[in-house]
């Protein structure tokens, strides 16, 4: 029989098939195929009082896959476990070992950064064992993940009527919260700046003020400008400083890198980025129908690029832009950085955004083309700028003047659409030289408070705290919102760039763990949570002590915040359930408030508060419901509050009556009338509608002719 790869996506397993041959047969896990059953004390599938013993339960969607893998698993000669490269994929080919029932201490787990055909094959000649500190590592955040999560969540349901904590993700939410008390506590300060326009040789530039007196500048009020102003007469040229500014490329993507640029230059979501990289990463079918990997595995925070790829993407440098143009390959991980595969980048690099163009869409050949940028432009040289830094003096005030213009672009060369540089050079200028024509203009100003976290600013600051991995950086997003906790918004009209705001309830749930699990959901403990996590993939710490450790901290706060946190009891509306009669509760969902049934989930009625303002003084002359006010496509309408259960509606607008025309209708006698049709146009039809269908037809009116002149003034006004 064939041997048998099991993969964890089922398009990754159309390609890596083709590479292989007949031989071999790849299938796909879909994924997870088993998880923590919710059994047992609290419902956690985690034995706590047996030194932390999970059970796992084969999950319901997986049945058929689990099945299907069991039967060609006995079939087979040999069995290879290929899920990804990191410790979900690692856990995954562990869960398969154990449901397939083979041997974790065989040779039959392969690894492969990239899905190309030289990638897997290679992997195929270098089996080894399921790495079992990863799985563990990957087991321990799983259980804390599932303690937090359930056990915190039910407090706060229970409570504050909140849907859910957990590990990062209320600690992400701090970080809103806290930037949103940030905005609101500032307070903002005047200041002023102080510029001399000067005008030499027919050429304007700026040089603000520095110092005074040797000291920094700085200006609080108009009258200290005024005063340095009045004083400031004569000014003159008192150094010129001229250099080279190199400027280095930026590494290589890693997943929290690439998720900021998308964000900032694509206007792409994380979720929506990471989904995009993912079928780049499993392969898109180019020229002949074969499909290929693109990118290299795009969960990573390593910006390690390996020495083969290294070579072939210097060569094509150095062939396409000349040997000046060549860098060198460089490394810059973070201190808990895993550095087991590569940085995010082109699997082949002849394969340039243009030439694979047509076999994308729109978003995925936006995506690769920055990748396979980044990742090239990681390789060049730096640019290089003649830069001169001039001080012109006047009294005891140092004004400072800067101008640059691009002498070499480097990795800008092929960077240029997401980096700029911007030329703005002096005029000539010798030191000692007194400047004639000079103006010296102050700017009030006033301090700006903290800026609101985007999703790119939100990454970013989780990523150097070191809280969560960036492979879950999207799901977290995506839950905050989820859950009511918060909302993406722009912050203002002209803006482009959407932000987070907390909601009531997301600023409540931060309250009630700060005030109760401050020891345990914060910044620092999280971060210490994640290095120790990492530490047991490399086998230096004990899982099980550690899992220890921190339910001993974590239980005590848990029945001190069931015995004291206040309940918070639901709002009523004063109206009764038009279903069951019990009181009806304003209740906040993931698109904002709306009322419910207080026994829900029993009582499954529902409506928006939209509808609660639009109630009507009129009742439904059919059920006696209130009847609220909607709107359709043909304009607003009263209807039953009670829908679907009644489907009473009534038009809320007056009818107008038609009007006569004086004229007769042609075909049957009668009066012609004015009428509107449901589309608000007037026509003129016959009143024995509908036995006569007549409508009088309007000549069309000439149209006139415009001027040259006319015709061009309306092109420019569009």
């Amino acid at each position: 029989m064939k041997n048998l790869v099991i993969v964890e996506s089922p398009s990754k397993s159309k390609t890596i098939e083709k590479y292989l041959g007949n031989d071999y047969m790849v299938v796909s896990s879909k994924g997870h195929i088993r998880d923590l059953a919710t059994t047992g004390k609290g419902g956690l599938g985690i034995d706590v009082e047996h030194d932390f013993e999970p059970t796992y339960k084969i999950s319901a969607d997986k049945r058929s896959v689990v099945k299907e893998l069991k039967d060609l698993a006995k079939k087979s000669d040999h069995i290879y476990l290929a899920s990804d490269p990191d410790r979900e994929g690692e856990a995954i080919a562990w869960h398969l070992a154990q449901v397939l029932g083979l041997d974790v201490n065989d040779e039959n787990r392969i690894v492969f950064n990239e899905i190309t055909k030289g990638a897997v094959t290679e992997a195929l000649k270098h089996p080894r064992t399921i790495d079992i500190p990863m799985v563990k590592s990957q087991e321990t955040r799983r259980m804390l993940d599932r303690i937090i999560g359930f056990k915190l969540s039910k407090l706060l349901q229970s409570k504050i009527k909140s849907k859910s904590a957990g590990r990062v993700q209320s600690v992400a939410l701090r970080l809103i919260v806290e930037r949103e008390q940030e905005i609101r506590a500032f307070k903002s300060e005047e200041y002023w700046t102080l510029a001399a326009l000067v005008d030499k040789d027919s050429k304007k530039f700026n040089a603000n003020l520095i110092r005074i007196g040797g000291k920094k500048a700085e200006l609080k009020t108009q009258q200290e400008v005024d005063a340095i102003i009045s004083r400031c007469h004569e000014f003159k040229v008192s150094s010129i400083e001229k250099k080279v500014r190199k400027k280095e490329p930026r590494m290589p993507f890693i997943t929290s890198t690439l998720q900021q640029e998308a964000s900032t230059k694509l206007g792409f979501g994380a979720k929506k980025t990471m989904q995009i990289a993912q079928k780049l990463y499993e392969g898109i079918a180019l020229q002949g129908g074969n499909a290929e990997g693109l990118i290299s595995y795009m969960r990573t925070d390593s910006t390690r690029l390996s020495e083969q790829f290294v070579r072939d993407a210097e060569q094509y440098i150095e062939d396409t832009y000349g040997k000046a143009y060549c860098g060198r390959a460089r490394q810059k991980n973070s201190e808990n950085a895993q550095d087991a595969h590569e940085a995010i980048r082109p699997t082949n690099i002849q394969h340039t955004p243009e030439s694979i163009k047509n076999y994308l869409t729109n978003d995925q050949y936006k995506l690769y083309k920055l990748i396979y940028a980044r990742t090239l432009a990681s390789l060049m040289a730096p640019s290089k700028s003649n830069v001169v830094n001039t001080i012109i003096v006047s009294e005891d005030c140092e004004f400072s003047a800067n101008g640059s213009i691009l002498a070499f672009d480097g990795y800008l060369k092929i960077y240029h659409d997401y980096e700029t540089v911007k030329d703005e050079m002096l005029p000539v200028l010798e030191e000692g030289e007194k400047l004639e024509k000079v103006k010296l203009e102050g700017k009030q100003h006033f301090t700006e408070p903290p800026l609101r976290y985007s999703e790119a600013r939100l990454i970013k600051d989780l990523e150097e705290k070191g809280i969560g991995r960036p492979s879950t950086y999207a799901i977290i997003i995506d839950t905050l919102q989820a859950r009511g906790y918060v909302s993406l918004e722009k912050s203002s009209e002209g803006s482009k760039t959407k932000v987070f705001f907390p909601s009531e309830q997301g600023e409540l749930t931060d309250a009630k763990l700060k005030e109760f699990f401050s020891n345990l959901i914060n910044v620092t403990y999280t971060a210490e949570m994640e290095a120790k996590l990492d530490e047991i993939a490399a086998n230096t710490l004990d899982n099980i002590e550690e899992l220890k450790r921190f339910y001993a901290k974590f239980e005590p706060l848990l029945e001190n915040a069931y015995e004291h946190m206040e309940k918070k009891e639901l709002e009523r509306t004063g109206e009764l359930c038009p279903e069951c009669g019990s009181e009806l509760v304003y209740r906040v969902g993931r698109y904002g408030k709306f009322i419910s049934c207080i026994n829900f989930p029993s009582c499954r009625y529902t409506k928006s508060e939209e509808e609660e303002e639009n109630a009507s003084d009129e009742v439904c002359p059919h059920c006696g419901s209130k009847m609220v006010m909607k709107k359709g496509r043909y304009g607003s309408f009263l209807a039953c509050s009670n829908y679907p259960t009644c489907k009473y509606i009534k038009n809320n607008k007056p009818k107008e009556e038609p009007v006569p025309t004086g004229e007769n209708c042609p075909e049957c006698g009668h009066p012609l009338v004015k009428r509107k049709s449901r589309f608000g146009t007037t026509f003129v039809g016959c009143s024995n509608y509908p036995k006569c269908r007549y409508i009088k037809k309007e000549p069309k009116k000439a149209k006139e002719k415009k001027s040259d002149k006319e015709a061009v003034g309306e092109k420019n006004e569009e």
